[in-house]
């Protein structure tokens, strides 16, 4: 069985949360309402749940909105991880953890394909740092405690159901009424490009790390013998200007966009992400089928139907 978690905060519209929790209670998946902070609350689960692994996707997420609360980061992305991570490691059996990190944690990095070997220790936003730090504290964690970790470096994940704060959801919402986007380009004019992975592969890359995850291997907080550590990126490996991302949405929508090109601000954003996905491919048995054409063609089906109601068009 499976249990959810989720806080239902309004970073952005919980209508859309409340819409997800429906279909996965519908398919079995009881969702507690509480916060990964509330540490009372996970140990009450894990005591009262022999739970073998835990997939923590909890974060706050957004490069830009960090500017404008940046504890809302520290608070959910590295106080959040350790008090989960605080929990696990005194539980018995210890479960092994999956979790989300982020392509952010390249930052400045400009050797492309970005590798896990690569450098990440230049980060260009806060977020990409809370990231960052949350791989060194799975490392300590692991190291102490003999818990088994395995971060995923999601690249730009897009999709049905998807965050309405991501470029391709807010573009289609705006294109849609006839507003003008904003269209970031690089210093040389270029288009910012993203390696935009589609939500099925990055599904199939989370259940593949769920099924290689080795036991932790502590017991009561105290570890036996070394445990598994694992990081990889999940990609799509084929990085797609954002100018493209707009031209695939008018021949989808049927309708032309009003677009204002700007340089990219300094906002903690970069100007391309491009993963190598040999690792996880390796090790995970990942392989993503799905083109940025067909998955967006998906998003705007599914975004049609779900925002027709006109009670639902209200909240957008």
């Amino acid at each position: 069985g499976v249990l959810g978690l989720d806080n239902f905060n309004h970073y952005y519209d919980p209508t859309l949360k409340r819409a997800r929790q429906k279909i996965l209670e519908k398919a079995g998946v009881f969702i507690v309402e509480g916060d990964i902070n509330d540490k009372g609350l996970l140990q009450q689960l894990l005591d009262a749940v022999l739970f073998t692994h835990v997939m923590h996707l909890a974060a706050q997420a957004g490069v830009r909105y960090a500017m404008q609360n940046p504890g809302s980061y520290v608070h959910s992305n590295i106080a959040g991880f350790v008090n989960l991570l605080e929990v696990s490691k005194l539980a018995n059996p210890q479960p092994a953890i999956i979790w989300a990190s982020s392509s952010s944690v390249y930052g400045l990095n400009s050797k492309v394909p970005f590798s896990e070997k690569d450098r990440t220790d230049q980060p260009a936003s806060l977020y990409a740092a809370t990231k960052k730090a949350g791989e060194e504290i799975a490392h300590t964690y692991n190291h102490i405690y003999g818990l088994s970790i395995t971060g995923l470096r999601f690249f730009t994940v897009y999709g049905p159901w998807g965050r309405p704060d991501m470029a391709y959801f807010f573009f289609t919402k705006d294109i849609m009424k006839g507003k003008t986007i904003t269209v970031y380009e690089s210093p040389d004019k270029g288009s910012v490009a993203r390696d935009f992975t589609y939500i099925d592969d990055i599904v199939k890359g989370c259940l593949g790390a769920l099924d290689t995850a080795k036991k932790s291997t502590g017991s009561g907080g105290k570890k036996r013998e070394p445990a598994q550590l694992r990081i990889f990126n999940l990609g799509n490996t084929s990085p797609v200007p954002v100018s493209r991302l707009v031209s695939i949405l008018e021949k989808i929508l049927k309708v032309k966009a009003k677009k204002k090109v700007v340089p990219l601000p300094r906002n903690g954003d970069v100007e391309f992400t491009h993963a190598n996905i040999t690792l996880a491919m390796t090790e995970l048995g990942y392989k993503p089928t799905t083109d940025l054409e067909a998955g967006l063609k998906k998003f705007v089906k599914w975004y049609l139907s779900f925002y027709s109601g006109s009670k639902k068009k209200s909240s957008w």
